[in-house]
């Protein structure tokens, strides 16, 4: 079985499902008829199954368990954290209303993206999305504050700790010190401080156009802020604890089939399960459903794609391995190959994807036997490319959903690209030509991006119109 394992391998039409997985995700929400039927989680679980079930079966008649079963404990492990954060997260609540200013949303982000590396993008994400929807619900405009969001608290924030995003925390379980990231600490300030920065200028523009009896009742309406439901960080302590120390189901035993019966227990997802049931059992109802008004329609939704997700990329994620040896590969190529993939597959196995391919490459110093440029390429990449579309990395459609389920209309999948394109991939070039590339060609790209970049704050700060205080 072992050999048939490895021998296996996955022609150029074995992405097609994961492709018309995608395309069921940007257009079929676009599609008057068939928007209804998207809208409901079970619908969208069945159409997961149909393109995902076909594809574990040709997997498994073709030899290669490993792969699926690796690709079931990675979503396992996936769902049960998000499910986690996403249920404690529901029982805090900044009680109070502030006035949505530019100031006060950007310091919102700005909290976001200090935190993100410590309880996690999707805690982050979850913990400041409702606030700062309230804050913001006099608004007219408030997509673009959501958008933002997406960027700095439920991705670009993530980068400095394994807790932060779920590729780091696969690197830490790879051998990555768990210190290592902190030397990423120039380009998560590099990407947060340029993505404020715009956001800001965008969103002073935008509150300067908001109707006066807009502005006048979000002013009236102000109350003192107060945190209620502040006993679930000890339940986020708990769940961050255990994703630093406490070791999960053992997949490399279940996978090569050495598995004894201890391995196949899930001990953080356990410890997080529990710390998730007494925050849902013994907190607030009133925070968790009358103040955040909790559904579980956000969690219900990403779990039911990702299912599909996770299937389908199956035969994609081993393709890319088969072609991998024959591409041209350096720093600079890991560095888009991780993140253009990143946005488009799920990040973290993309992530570890790469992460054993350049396992493979030598190269000084090495960092759990990678050497040490190429891996500060596939993290910058997983991590921060996970923003560019909706299902980069999973905070996203949550974030997404718990908009929606307010009443802010969000861009299309589409829509979110062209946003994603416009604001974060100039940062990103930035950030490649300051840390992975140094030809004069990048060089020229990097000036050019920043003077996009600066040029458009710059821009947006002076066409500002007077934005008048009504009386």
């Amino acid at each position: 079985m072992e050999q048939a394992e490895t021998v296996m391998t996955v022609p150029a039409w074995g992405i097609i499902p994961f492709v018309i997985m995608l395309l069921c995700i940007a257009i079929v929400p676009l599609v008057g008829s068939l928007a209804g039927f998207w809208e409901r989680p079970r619908n969208q679980l069945i159409v997961s199954l149909i393109l995902g079930v076909p594809v574990v079966v040709w997997m498994l008649a073709g030899g290669d368990s490993a792969s699926v079963i690796g690709s079931v404990i990675e979503y396992f492990q996936f769902i049960a954290l998000l499910l986690c954060l996403f249920v404690v997260a529901g029982g805090i609540h900044l009680k109070g209303d502030l006035e949505a200013t530019p100031k006060t949303n950007t310091l919102f982000l700005a909290i976001g993206g200090l935190i993100a590396s410590f309880i996690g993008t999707t805690g982050a994400a979850m913990l400041l999305i409702r606030p700062i929807l309230k804050t913001n619900e006099e608004r007219k405009y408030v997509a673009h504050t959501v958008i933002f969001t997406i960027f700095v608290v439920a991705n670009c924030g993530g980068l400095l700790t394994p807790l932060g995003d779920p590729p780091l925390f696969l690197g830490m379980l790879r051998g990555v010190p768990f210190t290592w990231t902190f030397h990423l600490f120039p380009e998560w300030l590099i990407g947060v401080v340029l993505l404020l920065a715009t956001y800001y200028a965008i969103d002073r523009n935008l509150h300067a156009i908001e109707t006066r009896a807009a502005k006048r009742k979000d002013i009236t309406e102000q109350e003192p802020v107060r945190l209620v439901g502040g006993v679930n960080f000890i339940f986020f302590a708990v769940i961050i604890i255990a994703v630093a120390v406490i070791p999960s189901l053992d997949a490399v035993a279940i996978e090569e089939g050495t598995a004894r019966a201890l391995d196949w227990i899930p001990w953080r997802e356990i410890v997080m399960g529990a710390a998730a049931w007494a925050s849902y059992a013994f907190g607030s109802k009133e925070v968790r459903f009358d103040l955040n008004q909790f559904t579980w329609a956000p969690i219900l939704e990403v779990a039911a794609l990702f299912v599909g997700i996770f299937a389908t990329m199956i035969p994609a994620l081993k393709y890319l391995g088969q072609i991998a040896p024959n591409l041209p590969l350096s720093e600079v190529s890991f560095y888009w190959l991780t993140g253009g993939l990143s946005s488009f597959l799920d990040n973290a196995p993309t992530y570890a994807t790469f992460f054993e391919i350049a396992s493979q490459m030598p190269g000084d110093p090495r960092v759990a036997d990678v050497p040490e440029h190429y891996l500060v390429a596939i993290s910058l990449g997983a991590v921060l490319f996970g923003a560019m579309t909706y299902i980069g990395n999973g905070p996203n459609f949550m974030v997404k959903s718990v908009a929606e389920s307010a009443g802010v209309q969000m861009p299309s999948f589409g829509g979110y690209i062209v946003n994603s394109v416009s604001y974060l991939l100039p940062i990103l070039i930035i950030i490649c030509t300051y840390s992975v590339a140094h030809s004069p060609l990048w060089i020229g790209l990097g000036i050019l991006a920043a003077v996009i970049v600066l040029g458009r704050i710059i821009y947006y700060l002076i066409k500002a119109p007077v934005d008048v205080r009504p009386a």
